[in-house]
């Protein structure tokens, strides 16, 4: 089962704080039926960059659980990939088959252009770079347009590519090697990028077995890549070398990590440790090696800051290979301390801001 974090305090103002966000804007529209939440959690490196994502959640209270745990996933995740980003998310409220419009998104490109460049939006799940175009249309506060647009395009492929690097360094860490020629990989969520990342871990001859949300497209996939498809539950019971959660967060928690048989962690979701003072130093205790989820998925934030500063495509995909050997040292450093992983990255990047804080406070 999928869930979404719930933080400590259940007041709104309570919650904000507890993870010391800046600004936290709701979004509401009667006549398009527009409901958001746009969260900015740190902007001292720069304007908050971060994606928009439509979800059905169960309650306004989820959907803003949701939005501050990525956003601030996001400030750790530009502070460790060394760019000069602040982190910044939106969700909107609702179900994207059947309620996404041109009319709810424009609007909802009207509540971004109102904060004057200090939160920079993008596709995340289950929005198009089609859908960017349309919000486009109201703000310029937008990364991952169309190329055709002169923009970075689908930041998918390169969210995969630095997945696919983190695993492979994960893979070494684990077993002496960073081929996954043989290995056996569990690929929980096969949407954008879970699908290019399937074609990496195909490419390179691991055995796959995957599962998503919405069954057709898990039978599709499987058909396309080879892989055996499971059902959403049973993708935690497998006996496999690598658990891979592409989905939504708070995947690994006190109801999974005792199924899990893995030996590595390494998958594109955010937020992926339900809670990272607990699990994160349990995985350790199990021998699982576990990938830090903002750093091995920045490809796709890399992708589309190369776009903000006018870099090229290319540009992006050298410095998202990097990936592979800044998990190496966080891996390393975690062992070196005692620590765990996440820990470990979260304060390489806390160092990074608290250091070029002395200089400025937020954008």
């Amino acid at each position: 089962m999928v869930e979404i974090q719930t933080l400590a305090d259940t007041s709104v103002f309570g919650q904000i704080a507890e993870h010391q966000h800046e600004q936290v804007v709701f979004c509401h529209d009667h006549e398009t039926g527009l409901r958001a939440i746009i969260g900015i959690h740190n902007t001292v490196l720069g304007p908050a960059l971060g994606g928009t994502r439509m979800w059905h959640y169960a309650s306004d209270m989820e959907a803003l659980n949701d939005v501050l745990r990525l956003s601030r996933g996001m400030t750790y995740k530009a502070a460790i990939s060394g760019l000069n980003l602040g982190g910044g998310k939106a969700v909107i409220i609702g179900d994207a088959k059947t309620q996404k419009t041109e009319a709810l998104l424009r609007k909802f490109g009207r509540f971004v252009k109102n904060l004057n460049g200090k939160y920079i939006t993008a596709e995340d799940v289950n929005m198009t770079t089609k859908d960017m175009e349309y919000i486009r249309m109201e703000t310029k506060h937008v990364a991952g347009l169309p190329e055709s647009m002169g923009g970075s395009g689908d930041p998918s492929p390169v969210t995969a590519y630095g997945t696919y690097m983190g695993m492979k360094a994960a893979a070494k860490k684990a077993f002496g090697s960073e081929s996954l020629a043989g290995k056996r990989i569990a690929v929980q969520g096969v949407g954008h990028v879970g699908t290019y990342l399937l074609e990496y871990l195909q490419k390179e001859g691991a055995k796959l077995i995957l599962t998503d949300y919405y069954e057709d497209r898990a039978l599709e996939a499987a058909a396309r890549f080879g892989a055996v498809a499971v059902g959403l539950e049973e993708i935690y019971d497998q006996d496999v070398d690598i658990y891979s959660p592409c989905a939504l967060g708070a995947t690994i928690n006190d109801d999974t990590i005792d199924r899990l048989k893995c030996r590595v962690i390494a998958g594109c979701a955010n937020n992926q440790l339900k809670n990272e003072d607990v699990h994160g130093p349990e995985l350790v205790e199990r021998g699982i090696v576990y990938a830090p989820d903002f750093l091995i998925n920045a490809g796709g934030l890399i992708n589309v800051y190369s776009e903000v500063v006018g870099s090229s495509r290319q540009a992006a995909l050298t410095q998202t290979e990097k990936i592979f050997d800044f998990t190496t040292q966080v891996l390393n450093k975690a062992e070196q301390e005692g620590s765990h992983p996440q820990k470990a990255a979260i304060r390489q990047a806390e160092e990074r801001i608290a250091s070029l804080g002395k200089v400025k406070s937020t954008y």
